[in-house]
């Protein structure tokens, strides 16, 4: 989509995979695009399934913050639990570096087959777009795949990394780009041997951001994507299973009068449903936002895309 995010879907190309159902593609000079964030559509010729992805075009120079979704958010051992709790604060720290204007980057050593629960994990808890980062299927080593994608958003796209946030296991990868301590973040105990290579989040998010935001070392990015990235969290069109029936819970919940007879028993559900419309106005909106990072096609072998809807432009 070369003018989101209500345009018409362009053909560009057709390509053959490889065994493992990826494909490389390089855009013609003649196509080349502009700064902003274009949704892809890859559409498999023989059944008509598809995989969604985006990719984001940005200025030399831009400046980011980077977040280790496990280390940095989970407040239990694994995101692919049921529905992990959020570390309190956690969101408002993201959100607050997207207000100054930094392009926000997720990363994971979870492979990209997880994309979708990840993503949906992410949006269910409202933190702010960006762009996520998972390993090309199963790594022996996901700490040397961190630190390989971040070198090269360093040294091949030249952009600059301003601060970076994950746990103890984290602090390897942000050393080996040369980040000095004063720039990482680390939540958990402060050890002796690690004391003097970051700063550790000891008190809370919510500590951490009180500290952030009275420090005079914190400035606006010099070069923004703001033009790229619009604010806001992320959004899906649809929702997993894990999370579907949490939220068919609530509703059941809110939905149950409040006294018996009288019309004031019907005047929680009617709000509630107005909110739920909202949400589902949100995540339409948002679906066209940034959810991935190059190389995370996400596919899923339940979407089909109708023969003839994308046609040579």
């Amino acid at each position: 989509m070369t003018q989101p995010p209500s345009g018409e879907w362009v053909y560009f190309d057709t390509e053959i995979s490889n065994s493992s159902g990826r494909i490389s593609y390089v855009i013609p000079e003649n196509r080349r695009l502009g700064i902003g964030v274009y949704p892809i559509k890859m559409v498999v010729r023989g059944d008509h399934t598809f995989a969604d992805s985006y990719i984001t075009i940005l200025p030399k120079g831009t400046e980011f913050v980077v977040f280790s979704i496990d280390g940095s958010f989970a407040a239990s051992v694994s995101i692919m639990g049921s529905d992990p709790k959020v570390r309190a604060g956690a969101v408002d720290v993201v959100r607050h570096w997207q207000d100054l204007g930094y392009l926000i980057i997720y990363v994971t050593g979870r492979p990209d087959m997880q994309k979708q629960r990840v993503v949906a994990w992410l949006a269910q808890h409202n933190f702010p777009h960006g762009i996520v980062s998972f390993c090309d299927g199963l790594v022996h080593d996901p700490l040397r795949h961190k630190a390989n994608f971040l070198k090269s958003l360093l040294t091949d796209v030249h952009m600059k990394i301003h601060a970076a946030y994950g746990s103890t296991k984290d602090i390897s990868v942000y050393s080996s780009i040369n980040l000095p301590p004063s720039q990482i973040y680390i939540v958990g105990r402060p050890t002796k041997k690690l004391q003097n290579q970051c700063q550790f989040i000891t008190e809370g998010y919510a500590s951490h951001l009180a500290q952030l935001e009275y420090s005079h070392r914190l400035r606006p990015a010099k070069n923004t994507a703001r033009m790229a990235l619009r604010k806001g969290s992320f959004g899906l069109p649809s929702q997993p299973e894990f999370l579907r029936k949490r939220n068919h819970l609530l509703r059941t919940i809110s939905s149950q009068p409040m006294a018996a007879g009288g019309s004031a028993s019907h005047r929680p559900e009617r709000a509630h449903s107005q909110s739920e419309s909202d949400r589902e106005r949100d995540k339409e909106r948002g679906q066209r936002s940034l959810s991935l990072a190059t190389g995370c096609w996400g596919r899923s072998a339940a979407s089909r895309f109708e023969p003839g809807a994308l046609g040579q432009k």
